[in-house]
């Protein structure tokens, strides 16, 4: 009898077993479907509507028959990328699924955007995943209707997300966008990022039986699928490096190293594509000390696809120089931390004062302490990017504001200048003295949505769903432990970091609770397009003829208007020209339209409630018939690099000419000219803002800082909560759009 018992028994357990490991390899799970695409476009008469209004905007300021201006979004992500899907779970306080066919829907029926493009991290997507990605992009492209004049086209893409540990290894993150979506001529299978890639399927291999048991135990159906999704990654083989890819396997996964890389398999494939880096100054994963300087490389450069710049994003503005890092490096490459200065506070400065704080808690001398907290800064500036972790138990408000950008409007979180477009545009390169090299991008907007939502900026409601903004204080204990570092008890003294002995890894070693103060709603970019076709977009972007928003639909134009041998035509933004004469130029800029609640009729007619609630939150772009006001244009000058190692902080004006508008809702109209030029003698860029008038912003005032009467940070008022879900955070902000620049090289006589 006993020994039957324990043949069940033992029975049992390896049926539990069986059980277990089968969840873990998603046998309960569903695949992550691409959705449906609805079959309903706008009509002609809505889209016909905002061209007239358009139309109208432009003769009021003094245009005649200019391009039309149409409104996209470049960076959209749906729950086929892998940080979508999590953030999509039920103990995330997720919505569930948002495949791809939603971002067709939302950018058809809630945002009513001309164009945008899918962007789906490379690094996860399955051969299934991106067939069913083309497949959509394709249905959504049908149900606009004439291919000459559709409501809405659906660009292809992925995301190139690469991240370095150090600044040497680091180049950041890049959307390629293709031109096309018929058959031969867009590749098998998108291109990942080799190191990051690695990782990922590393550590989706060591979910597999915890993540089973966890989906048992919470008997909910969509732990299940993450399983099944999980399962189906872990499973992909990296592709040969050094076969062309035209004679790799479908199904396996093709990487890049380097962005070199990356540009030598699209030129194996052949097709249209263009290359847009973003995030650039997001320090959430980038490297403390990172430039671009090593990009601006023949090696690491492709002048013909990267060509546009993404400034602003739901993950922050990236505009905007300062002459400050986050550590200084020595001869020998050590990292020391720099004295703080009026507008930075260096996080590793912070920690030796948290230590400092703690030591004079525990009734240390004061040179002890002092000595504690020197030794602090150089343990935190020798881990990087992981510097808060070397503070053991260390809340996120003990940071202040350490590593933001006091004096920049929305900033990227951790704020890396060395990656800032103005900096980017002000380098050269010397390696051949005959031609130097120098990066010419046109500027754009887009959000980074993850929850497939593309141009979520119309209306700054709904913080959690039209932002990314979560806090670990959000989440229930089970998740947490997932993406929190293990919990310690402070010390005062700091703590080397060390991943393995500290074990963490993934999200466990970034800033989620700070940064979530820092997503915004996201931006768009818009291209002063011939046509609403798709060719006529694309075009748009080669000229670099685009803006971008911070979300609002500014209308703005910025024109040279003495280009030589022009006999009256003008150069538009993004254009490149040679002169000796000092340029003229003119900004036209017309403020967006007030919006209404709700959503409008076509909306409400296409999507069920239920389906309107889901996807829109209830909220569409709802145009009323008041424009706002545009307060002032802000023009700014950059003269690249003429020698190695030339200072680049004197070589940005920002602003460099600055312009009060007449409070009119026609817009405002400006003509200035560049009185230098000449007499100086160096190519310069020129690039304006323009800005509206105030306006509530979600996460606009980012930490929230309370200042002592010196300026300075003593509290910070994170956003969102266990008890503030619903808070959207609001703050006064001005809502703002950047031209492209126009490149004048000078030319000497002769």
């Amino acid at each position: 009898m006993l020994k039957r018992v324990i043949i069940i028994l033992v029975g049992l357990l390896i049926v539990l077993a069986l059980v277990v490991l089968g969840a873990g390899r998603g046998w309960f799970g569903n695949h992550e479907e691409p959705g449906e695409v609805t079959a309903t476009r706008r009509s002609p008469g809505v889209v016909a509507s905002g061209a007239i209004a358009q139309r109208a905007a432009a003769e009021g300021v003094g245009l005649s028959q200019p391009k039309q201006i149409l409104f996209g979004d470049l960076h959209v992500h749906s729950t086929f990328s892998f940080d979508a899907f999590l953030i999509s779970l039920p103990l995330a306080q997720g919505e569930g699924a948002h495949p791809p066919a939603d971002a067709c829907d939302f950018a058809r029926y809630c945002s009513a955007l001309d164009f945008w493009s899918i962007n789906d991290h490379a690094e996860g997507i399955t051969p299934r995943h991106w067939r069913e990605t083309v497949e959509t992009i394709r249905q959504c492209n049908e149900v606009g209707g004439d291919p000459a004049n559709p409501d809405t086209v659906a660009f292809l893409g992925w995301e190139w997300t690469q991240v370095g540990a150090t600044p040497e290894e680091h180049y950041g993150h890049k959307n390629v966008v293709l031109a096309h979506t018929d058959e031969g001529r867009i590749p098998t299978r998108p291109i990942a990022a080799r190191g990051t890639a690695l990782r990922t399927r590393g550590s989706l291999s060591r979910a597999g039986a915890g993540l089973g048991l966890f989906a048992l135990l919470s008997r909910e159906q969509r732990f299940h699928d993450f399983a099944r999704y999980i399962a189906e990654r872990r499973e992909m083989e990296e592709c040969d490096l050094d076969v062309n890819v035209h004679d790799l396997p479908d199904d396996c996964l093709e990487t890049a190293e380097t962005p070199g890389e990356l540009y030598r398999k699209l030129d194996e494939w052949g097709h249209d594509a263009i290359v847009i880096p973003h995030g650039t100054t997001w320090g959430f994963y980038t490297p403390p000390g990172s430039s671009w300087d090593k990009q601006l490389t023949a090696a690491e450069n492709d002048p013909d696809r990267q060509i546009l710049l993404e400034i602003y994003s739901g993950h922050g503005d990236s505009d905007v120089y300062r002459d400050w890092r986050a550590v200084a490096f020595d001869a020998d490459g050590t990292a020391r931390c720099p004295k703080p200065s009026a507008n930075y506070l260096p996080t590793c400065w912070r920690a030796g004062e948290i230590i400092r704080e703690r030591c004079a808690a525990e009734g240390e001398a004061d040179d002890e302490c002092e000595r504690r907290a020197v030794e602090a800064r150089a343990i935190a500036a020798a881990a990087g990017g992981q510097a808060h972790l070397t503070v053991p138990g260390s809340r996120a408000e003990d940071w202040l504001d350490a590593g933001q950008c006091r004096d920049c409007a929305e900033p990227a979180f951790n704020y890396r200048p060395g990656g800032s477009a103005q900096y980017i545009m002000a380098l050269r390169n010397f390696d051949d003295p005959d031609d130097p090299q120098r990066f010419r991008f046109g500027f754009i907007s887009s959000s980074d949505n993850h929850f497939a939502r593309p141009g979520t900026g119309y209306k700054e409601v709904h913080r959690r769903g039209m932002t990314e903004s979560r806090r670990r204080g959000d989440l229930p204990g089970v998740l947490r432990a997932i993406i929190a570092p293990p919990t310690e008890e402070p010390t005062a003294k700091a703590v080397p970091f060390d991943p393995e002995s500290r074990g963490t890894a993934g999200f466990q070693l970034y800033e989620l609770e700070r940064q979530a103060s820092f997503f915004l709603t996201g931006g768009l970019v818009a291209a002063h397009s011939e046509g609403r076709d798709r060719g006529a977009i694309w075009d748009a972007m080669l000229r670099r003829e685009v803006y971008g928003t911070t979300g609002p639909r500014i209308l703005l134009w910025f024109d040279l208007l003495n280009p030589p041998g022009s006999r009256g035509a003008k150069l538009s933004m993004g254009g490149q020209v040679e002169q000796t004469t000092n340029p003229i130029f003119q900004v036209r800029a017309v403020g967006s339209f007030a919006q209404r609640p709700g959503c409008p009729d076509y909306a409400s007619s296409s999507l069920s409630p239920e389906r309107l609630a889901h996807l829109c939150k209830g909220e569409c772009y709802n145009p009323s018939d008041r424009r706002r006001l545009i307060t002032r244009i802000e023009a700014i000058r950059i003269q690249p690099q003429n020698h190695p190692g030339e200072p680049v902080a004197s070589l940005i004006q920002d602003p460099w000419r600055s312009f009060a508008c007449e409070p009119n809702p026609a817009g405002c109209s400006i003509t200035f000219e560049d009185p230098d030029f000449a007499e100086e003698g160096r190519d310069t860029l020129y690039y304006v803002r323009a800005i509206e008038e105030p306006a509530p912003g979600v996460n606009a005032d980012n930490l929230r800082c309370e200042y002592d009467e010196k300026g300075e940070c003593i509290k910070v008022n994170l956003c969102g909560g266990p008890d503030a879900l619903e808070d959207d955070c609001l703050a006064e902000h001005e809502p703002r759009a950047w031209s492209s620049p126009i490149f004048v090289d000078f030319r000497a006589d002769g």
